[in-house]
């Protein structure tokens, strides 16, 4: 869920609990598009971490710090200049927009009090941090020129508003919207009916602040199907829709916030400030604050998004590959199938040879008895040969589609085997969490062949840990990240008698419970059998198949790829891939 104005109204809130009144003691610009201000409160001292990022615009008070660069950038240095040790003196939103606003006051380089504006505006792409001087308006001050922004945005970016220094800063307009904070019954009538677009369409087109997934909310608390033409509603679906709408609208004006975080098999897939009826069949989990709540539900998606952009390089490469040999295998497969009649021909020449005293000169075909089957057959013939040399024509037509077979057969094998190897290193890519990780997994490749090490690139030192994790019944139980991990993990990590888990169909980690001699109860072979089914490619469906056998029974082939094992005697079972609940033990 993007940042929608609810969310930024709850932020809003809480930073004015916590921050107004406080002072600026640090000002640091860890990335070109975030800051990190260091706020202190009478006795409490807080991080505010601000992200004009156009791909993840964020803002949360946090406890981690970040490294800054040597040199500061020059918008840092402006802050510092005009707004070290400066006084938050209120925080502000203006409507329900995606955009607070920091008036703080400060002295200036004369010693006479001042004040600046420090604007946020959590936008998507158009996400910026703003600083400017202060004018009076209606209402009191307002944000006035530039002095700075974090992004600079020209008449050659945009055509509606430029960030520059000495330009007037104003919002742009958004007058075809809404604000839902002042709307009255008559005025969401009118502007729903004058929309023929699909309600929940409608309603994100008609109010500013309001996010797709609180529109579905809207809807569903009113109990009207989300996908019928707004300009349809009957007065009476009107009135209901207006009291869902005020619902909602009730926690932003009243304060009333509740950060939860919704989740589906144990990956999170929501948030919001306030809990949702459209996801009462998920799990949650409350949240103190909404801070805390961003922070939490962004750390793995933020993460997720920078190991992806990092791993690209890897994950072409073997996306490349797999699909040569996935085009290979479809040509070795067909060029096989052409072999299947390479016994056809041995029994024409057997049967030529044992008849061939009976076949008339210059005949295009015999007709005889297969003595292998009991059935009449016909043979097509060269008239130009005689029998003997008709039956050594099969014979080496047999002889070669019986050496394409066997060759044929070794190569599918050896075509298996690569696109196995390689599918598991993609799923090793789409599970890595760290840099480490990729480390590892791109030293793997190397030693694979996919990549030639560069003449002064050494070895990488690896420090990537296996997944651990505890059993319900107190089990430790162990999950390879790629095939490095994997092998370590069964050959050198497990003990003949801790059971081994793999999901039987699809690539993925080995799994290791250490047993220390115990029998494991049922709940711990189904716990490691959730976690080879999540960690594998079959994450997404319903239920996985996973075999599982005691590690003595787990045999390496002698010169196959790293990770690649045989096992005979094992038990299987469906498992869902779901593991909330299980305990990851961080080291």
């Amino acid at each position: 869920m993007a940042l929608d104005g609810i969310t930024i109204s709850a932020l809003t809130n809480e930073l004015r609990e916590k921050l107004i009144g406080g002072r600026l003691l640090k000002i640091a610009q860890p990335e070109v598009d975030e800051l990190l201000l260091t706020i202190k409160v009478i006795k409490e001292q807080y991080r505010l971490d601000i992200s004009s990022s156009a791909t993840l615009p964020l803002m949360y008070i946090t406890d981690v710090n970040k490294p800054s660069p040597m040199t500061a950038p020059n918008f840092c240095m402006i802050l510092r200049k005009h707004l070290n040790n400066a006084k938050i003196i209120d925080i502000t939103q203006p409507g329900l927009e995606r955009i607070i606003n920091f008036r703080m006051e400060h002295y200036n380089e004369m010693g006479d009090l001042c004040e600046k504006f420090l604007i946020v505006e959590l936008m998507g792409k158009h996400s910026n941090i703003i600083f400017t001087d202060v004018t009076q308006g209606e209402n009191g001050p307002i944000p006035g020129k530039i002095i700075d922004s974090i992004k600079k945005i020209s008449a050659n970016v945009s055509s509606v508003r430029e960030v520059l220094p000495g330009r007037d800063y104003f919002i742009p307009m958004t007058s075809t919207k809404c604000n839902p904070l002042d709307c009255d019954f008559d005025i969401f009538k009118n502007l729903l009916k004058g929309k023929a677009d699909k309600l929940s369409n409608s309603i994100l087109g008609s109010f500013t602040g309001i996010s797709p997934i609180i529109s579905e909310e809207i809807c569903y608390l009113a109990g009207i199907d989300s996908d019928l033409p707004s300009n349809v509603l009957s007065e009476e679906n009107l009135q209901l829709l207006f009291n869902s709408f005020n619902k909602i609208m009730s926690h932003v004006n009243n304060n009333e916030f509740f950060p939860i975080i919704y989740s589906s098999n144990g990956m999170p897939k929501e948030y919001n400030s306030f809990p949702l009826s459209i996801y009462s069949d998920l799990d949650y989990e409350n949240i103190h604050s909404i801070s805390e709540c961003l922070e939490k539900y962004y750390k793995n998606k933020n993460q997720y998004t920078r190991i992806r952009q990092k791993s690209f390089d890897l994950r072409k490469i073997i996306t490349t590959d797999l699909e040569k040999n996935y085009k290979k295998y479809d040509l070795q497969l067909k060029q096989l199938k052409d072999t299947d009649k390479r016994d056809k021909y041995k029994v024409y020449g057997e049967l030529i040879t044992s008849f061939g005293h009976s076949i008339p000169k210059e005949a295009t075909s015999f007709d005889c008895n297969n003595y292998y089957t009991d059935e009449d057959i016909t043979i097509p013939l060269d008239n130009t040969l005689t029998p003997i040399e008709n039956a050594n024509k099969y014979f080496d037509k047999y002889e070669k589609l019986k050496r394409t077979f066997e060759a044929l057969s070794s190569i599918i094998k050896e075509t298996e085997s690569e696109i196995k190897h390689l599918e598991s290193i993609l799923n090793s890519l789409d599970i890595a969490q760290n840099e480490e990780d990729l480390k590892e997994l791109k030293e793997e490749m190397i030693q694979s062949g996919y990549i030639r090490r560069k003449s002064q690139d050494k070895k990488v030192k690896i420090k990537s840990k296996p997944f651990h994790y505890l059993s319900s019944d107190g089990f430790h139980m162990y999950v390879g990240k790629n095939n490095i991990q994997n092998e370590e993990l069964t050959f050198k990590l497990a003990n003949g008698g801790d059971w081994w888990f793999h999901s039987k169909t699809f690539p993925g980690s080995h799994v290791i419970v250490k047993t220390e001699g115990q029998e494991l109860p049922d709940r711990t072979f189904e716990e490691a059998a959730r976690l080879a089914a999540h960690y594998s490619k079959g994450r997404n469906q319903d239920k996985v198949e996973i075999d599982y056998v005691q590690r003595k029974h787990v045999k390496k082939v002698a010169g196959a790829k790293p990770g690649f094992v045989i096992y005979h005697t094992n038990y299987s079972l469906a498992i869902s891939p779901d593991i909330s609940g299980l305990e990851l033990i961080n080291e």
